[in-house]
């Protein structure tokens, strides 16, 4: 499966929250593992979210209507 770039969510926790909203409408979602890397936990640093191929309209308009 290819994966394609998403959007950048502002932190770690807020990444984690829009994984699980998407996941709920269906659409797998991954957090850059380069991303949320911390050594006190929870990253507060940027975050980039990425979906399989084709999916990232889809996702966008979710995130568009929770947002």
């Amino acid at each position: 499966m290819e994966w394609e770039y998403l959007t950048t969510a502002p932190d770690q926790l807020t990444a984690e929250i829009w994984q699980q909203l998407l996941q709920s409408e269906g659409i797998p979602v991954i957090i850059e593992p380069r991303d949320a890397i911390s050594f006190l936990g929870v990253s507060p640093m940027p975050c980039r979210l990425m979906v399989p191929e084709g999916l990232v309209k889809e996702a966008l308009a979710i995130l568009g209507k929770h947002g």
